[in-house]
């Protein structure tokens, strides 16, 4: 089994050994596809431990994971595949960006491969574009500056398949809220957010700390996920 994927399982296994759900306080606003902003945020922390030089470590995306349950009503996340074929033994890949020569472009690649290779080609172009604005955004404006005390962190991509769905995740440095900005029509930029709300069935990220935040989108395939 591969070491990320047994890694992941070890951190939701242990958050489910406490129950940690989300705080009663903790807003959620889910939309159907096609009306527009469709974010999920709750109060759980952004566990970005492990080996974040290398960019290899992948229990950031134990609260992704947990994030997408909840919000997708699959909460909570067995080893046996639940009424809805969810998992908490999802298929797992991960990607570090940072140092690569056109990033977006590799996000896209590793994103189409990937997905391929779980049997879910349908949604494959889908979380390709996603991959690649999510990325976008983390270099544009989640990297700290070169004056800046706090080390670099690697941008990184992951992608699970949790059941019947895929979800892409990017994690950064960054502390500051992604906010879908008003839309403006003759603008270059600026439309990353919006992209990520009309191809993704959800989207949503994991609570800023001083080890940075993850921005995950869900996208439905149809298809049941790892046995």
């Amino acid at each position: 089994m591969c070491k990320c994927r047994r890694f992941v399982q070890k951190v939701v296994q242990k958050a489910l050994a406490v129950a940690v759900c989300m705080r009663e306080d903790a807003p959620i606003r889910v939309r159907p596809r096609g009306a527009g902003e469709r974010t999920v945020m709750t109060a759980f922390p952004s566990s970005l431990a492990g080996n974040e030089a290398s960019g290899t470590d992948c229990c950031w995306l134990a609260p992704v994971l947990q994030m997408a349950a909840v919000a997708s009503g699959n909460w909570p996340l067995w080893p046996e595949p639940g009424p809805q074929g969810w998992t908490c033994l999802p298929r797992v890949a991960i990607r570090s960006l940072a140092m690569k020569p056109q990033p977006a472009r590799a996000a896209r690649d590793f994103a189409v491969a990937t997905v391929r290779r779980w049997g879910a080609a349908e949604c494959a172009d889908d979380v390709a574009i996603v991959a690649s604005e999510l990325v976008t955004n983390a270099l544009r404006h989640a990297l700290p500056g070169s004056g800046e005390a706090q080390p670099r962190r690697p941008v990184r991509l992951g992608l699970l398949q949790p059941g019947p769905c895929v979800l892409c995740a990017v994690a950064d440095p960054g502390r500051a809220v992604p906010v879908m900005a008003e839309a403006d029509v003759l603008a270059e930029t600026g439309r990353g957010l919006h992209v990520v709300g009309t191809l993704a069935d959800l989207w949503g990220y994991t609570t800023p700390s001083d080890k940075g935040k993850a921005v995950w989108a869900m996208f439905s395939t149809g298809r049941a996920g790892p046995r």
